[in-house]
């Protein structure tokens, strides 16, 4: 028998960081190549000066994470534990994430993820538009806010 468990949304703060970072670092797909590459201050930097983020618990522990940068125009990051995927987890982070960016800009968000990943699927059936390639052979994709309110329309 599946035990349902009950899942709380809140806004990041940054004591939350050492278990974010643990969840970043369980991915199994977009798998950092040096987990030192992101730090305590980037974290902060993103929760406290360049945007906000959001954390899903359970049992008083974080799942997964989101974090949108106002000042880059990009998400830079929307993570969860891999057990818990196919939960409804991160659609649940990226709408808040997307409905609190486009609160506060009319600038199109991007994003860059691994090409033929599960995430690169996820954003496209989320709507985002792929642009092209990133870095380091990332596909780059962008939402817009008219884009973001038809799609939430779609799926209410």
């Amino acid at each position: 028998m599946l035990l349902s468990l009950r899942m709380h949304y809140r806004e990041a703060v940054v004591a939350d960081i050492p278990q974010m970072h643990t969840v970043r670092n369980s991915v199994k797909e977009n798998v950092l190549s040096d987990p030192n590459l992101i730090t305590t201050a980037d974290y902060i930097s993103y929760l406290t000066l360049r945007g906000k983020g959001w954390v899903c618990e359970t049992g008083g522990s974080i799942v997964g994470f989101a974090i949108a940068d106002i000042d880059g125009n990009n998400i830079w990051a929307l993570f969860l534990l891999p057990e818990f995927e196919r939960r409804g987890i991160g659609k649940m982070l990226h709408a808040i994430m997307l409905d609190w960016y486009f609160w506060q800009t009319d600038k199109t968000v991007w994003l860059s993820t691994a090409p033929q990943s599960r995430a690169s699927n996820f954003y496209r059936k989320a709507g985002w538009q792929e642009i092209g390639i990133y870095g380091k052979g990332e596909l780059k994709f962008e939402m817009t806010k008219t884009r973001w309110q038809q799609q939430k329309n779609i799926h209410i």
